[in-house]
């Protein structure tokens, strides 16, 4: 019974909890969760001179890295960079806190691996707020150049199947409940500490962080830029899900990524998307 209810719950949590479950997009293939999307998790890679940071990829509460990241993966591969991915938090179920120590040991590792100073991060929902507890109270704010957040759950979210699973079942998606003990921690000022450069891109018809602007982040230009999607491409109808496969947002990762400082507030991308 017990087990019926936690499936149960999680496919409500796929229509629309604070993360979601990988019910729609491309499917992963059987024992997923301990496969690597195409061309990461390379370690002999060394970093070249015009991509010196690594990049780590960060899933999404209920996803698999291998689903996550199938498209992203390799195109991130392609433009030059070494990257790297991992499953965490007990399909990312785990309180968020306990995730960024996870995620602090396994930079620690690519660091060691490549022989980088600093990785960038890449990371959907869950995967993109969590990187900054680790960047604030974790000390990886000297490891991290780049923080992108696609759809980051920053601020959490109002809608009500957040809290659909409880504590015991999901205690992230507790955590990201807007308004969460979790989450002023999080956000107390600075929201951005001193570090990395963070981007943060969200999409009008995100149906997971609602309201979509709960994404965002206050900092100062310098160094944090929010992307609304359609304030470039109007007609782009990207949900939740669908970001991190998408070509509109791969265009601004890389934007973001292979720039000093965060994405160019002024950059124009091609208005293409993943349906």
């Amino acid at each position: 019974m017990g087990g019926r209810r936690t499936q149960h719950i999680a496919r409500l949590l796929a229509v629309g909890a604070a993360a979601v479950l990988c019910a729609v997009g491309l499917t992963a293939p059987a024992g997923a969760a301990d496969t690597p999307p195409p061309g990461a998790n390379d370690w002999s890679c060394k970093p070249d001179p015009a991509h010196p940071q690594p990049v780590v990829l960060v899933n999404g509460t209920f996803k698999t890295s291998y689903e996550n990241w199938l498209t992203l993966s390799p195109a991130l591969v392609d433009a030059g960079y070494c990257v790297f991915s991992f499953e965490y938090g007990d399909l990312e179920t785990a309180p968020v806190a306990e995730s960024a120590a996870e995620l602090r040991d396994f930079v620690n590792a690519v660091l060691g691996a490549t022989g980088a100073k600093k990785v960038d991060i890449v990371g959907h929902s869950q995967g993109g707020m969590m990187p900054r507890y680790y960047v604030k109270f974790l000390r990886g704010a000297t490891k991290v150049d780049d923080l992108v957040g696609i759809v980051p759950s920053n601020h959490g979210t109002t809608n009500p199947l957040a809290l659909a699973a409880g504590a015991t079942v999901c205690p992230s998606c507790v955590d990201q409940t807007a308004g969460s003990e979790f989450l002023q921690k999080l956000n107390s000022d600075p929201e951005a500490p001193v570090g990395p450069d963070y981007t943060a891109i969200a999409t009008r018809y995100d149906e997971v962080v609602v309201p979509y602007t709960s994404s965002f982040l206050e900092g100062p230009d310098s160094y944090v830029t929010n992307v609304l999607l359609q304030d470039r491409c109007p007609l782009d109808t990207t949900e939740h899900d669908q970001a991190p496969k998408s070509p509109l947002v791969q265009q601004w990762v890389l934007d973001a990524l292979d720039r000093n400082g965060p994405a160019d507030p002024a950059f124009v991308p091609r208005c293409v998307s993943a349906g």
